[in-house]
């Protein structure tokens, strides 16, 4: 039995591993790379490292995109099998990977209308939308807590993860010569007491764990406090005249910050006056979802809707599905609560939404989850003074707070209680979906408190699983990190700087407004400069914020 990490290895998104066991080769989790230009580039070179042809079947722990979103390129690429996941799982699924694809669409086509400018080939999106329907029907639901048998020798079952809805983790039992082991899959682990979403289930028993580690180093701030901090974000921007900017995943966050409005609207905290727009197609498609299936709610939510409430309104809640609604947002003067995706504040309409409101005093950008290294919403809680938006360098003037307490994911501590409940002392834990430096610090934890042994992948990294028997990687270093030729980039950049200097004096000599042309165009190229070599010397005082 062996299996190979190609996502979410020392990185938070591209969950996908490709296990050989029992005479089958299969995937648990399928997601999509995101991130800076050469992680995103992943989704495109990495495919042949699955060989999605050759696998029989896809777990799918639940439809966040950096789980679910290369499942169309999967079959785009030869994939044909089932894909097993829970009942909502599936419905969210329909509605996500056909936005995915309709994302993927039109970054192709941009990018193809700046390649035909600069006489260059075009290229193809990483799938389309007929790709991500012919996916839609190979999605066969099951209900959670009940095995079944996927192939010969191998049983599974799905508990709930309390992440969002639908979300599983998997427990995954092979025969092979005469002999069972147990796998576990943690997917996404859920923040206890999190809004609408029922806590993690427990399991006690495996021989091998992966397990997310998205916050390995740290807990989240006082979570009792996170509905008072996101009024606090209102008050300030409320007195102000300006706009809150939530960027939100589309689904789960958005409906928990709209029941966390809700709430605030009882208690007072939430001007009548300050509309509230959910501007993202796929989170208001999402919401139906979640009314849907409110058998899966957790007890609190459940007791609400039983005295008639509806946690997922408010009376000035506006949903705004089209382009042009969007885009009148930011043309309103006055305060507005404005949650958009994407989460990260990588794509779609939350870029347009900051680049309307980052650089204004008194509005606010208020962080509810995870923002992956690489990304915009990671430089803006990193304490960037501007970032690029759209082409555009963007100060950042407003009022900047992250909210852990909205998060989605278990906390350092509470993934640490959610393993205790393991007894086996020859548990093997692998950490998956994580940065590294967080990883080592739960690592740590993990040996001293249970001394079960511990191991991190690599990205593109595979080993044989014996229980009992020490990890032995296999490594693909120059695939999972190419290399960079720092020697020649700063040799370059010294040899153009060096040419600038020697022809200073033909510059004084040309006409006055060529002069102020080449000016300007040397401005922004030191601008940019700077702005690098600030990421490289960070000031001192800056502190890295909970994300």
């Amino acid at each position: 039995m062996k299996i190979k990490f190609v996502g979410a290895a020392r990185t938070v998104t591209g969950s996908c591993y490709i296990l050989e066991a029992a005479g089958h080769r299969f995937a648990v989790d399928c997601g999509m790379h995101q991130g800076n230009r050469e992680i995103e580039k992943r989704n495109y070179n990495q495919i042949n490292a699955y060989h999605p042809d050759k696998v029989e079947f896809i777990l799918l722990t639940h439809a966040h995109i950096d789980h679910s979103g290369l499942l169309p390129r999967f079959v785009r690429n030869g994939f044909s099998g089932p894909i097993y996941t829970t009942t909502p799982t599936r419905d969210l699924l329909e509605i996500m990977l056909k936005d995915s694809a309709h994302i993927q669409e039109m970054e192709a086509r941009w990018e193809n209308k700046r390649r035909q400018r600069h006489g260059r080939e075009p290229i193809d999106p990483l799938y389309d939308q007929e790709d991500a329907q012919k996916t839609i029907p190979l999605i066969e639901p099951v209900d959670y807590d009940t095995v079944f048998e996927p192939a010969p020798g191998i049983r599974v079952k799905f508990k709930d993860a309390g992440h969002i809805l639908g979300s599983g983790f998997i427990e995954l039992w092979v025969e092979e010569n005469g002999r069972v082991q147990k796998m576990v899959f943690s997917g996404d682990l859920g923040r206890p007491n999190q809004l609408i979403i029922r806590d993690p289930e427990v399991v006690n028993d495996a021989d091998f764990l992966f397990m997310e580690s998205t916050y390995g180093n740290r807990n989240h701030k006082d979570e009792s406090r996170s509905r008072e901090e996101l009024a606090e974000a209102i008050r300030y921007s409320y007195g102000h005249g300006q706009k809150v900017i939530i960027p939100a995943f589309a689904v789960e966050r958005s409906q928990e910050l709209i029941y966390s409005l809700h709430l605030l609207a009882k208690e007072g905290k939430l001007p009548e006056d300050m509309p509230v727009y959910l501007d993202s197609p796929l989170a208001i498609r999402a919401t139906k979802i979640f009314r849907k299936y409110r058998e899966f709610y957790d007890a609190e939510s459940q007791e609400i809707l039983s005295n008639g409430e509806d946690p997922l309104s408010l009376p000035n809640l506006r949903l705004t599905l089209s382009a042009e609604e969007s885009m009148e947002i930011n043309r309103l003067d006055g305060p507005a609560v404005v949650i958009s995706a994407s989460g990260m504040a990588n794509a779609g309409r939350i870029k347009h939404h900051l680049r309307h409101n980052l650089w204004k005093q008194g509005a606010s950008v208020v962080f509810v989850g995870f923002q992956a290294f690489g990304t915009p919403g990671r430089k803006i809680v990193d304490g960037a003074k501007e970032i690029r938006i759209l082409g555009e360098q963007i100060a950042v003037n407003a009022r900047v707070f992250t909210i852990g307490g909205f998060s989605a994911h278990a906390g350092q501590e509470q993934l640490l209680t959610w393993l205790s409940h393991f007894y086996n002392p020859n548990l093997r834990v692998f950490l998956i979906h994580g940065e590294y430096e967080g990883q080592k610090v739960l690592a740590s934890l993990i040996r001293e408190r249970f001394g079960f042994e511990v191991h991190i992948p690599e990205y593109l990294e595979e080993c044989d699983l014996v229980p009992g028997e020490a990890v032995t990687p296999r490594l693909e270093p120059e695939k999972a990190h190419p290399g960079i030729d720092w020697d020649y980039l700063v040799e370059d950049t010294r040899n153009r700087v060096k040419q600038l200097v020697e022809k200073k004096e033909r510059l004084t000599a040309m006409n006055w407004v060529h002069q102020t042309e080449i000016r300007d165009n040397l401005v922004d190229i030191n601008g940019r400069l700077s702005q690098l070599l600030s990421e490289i010397y960070p000031d001192a005082g800056q502190q890295t914020s909970d994300h």
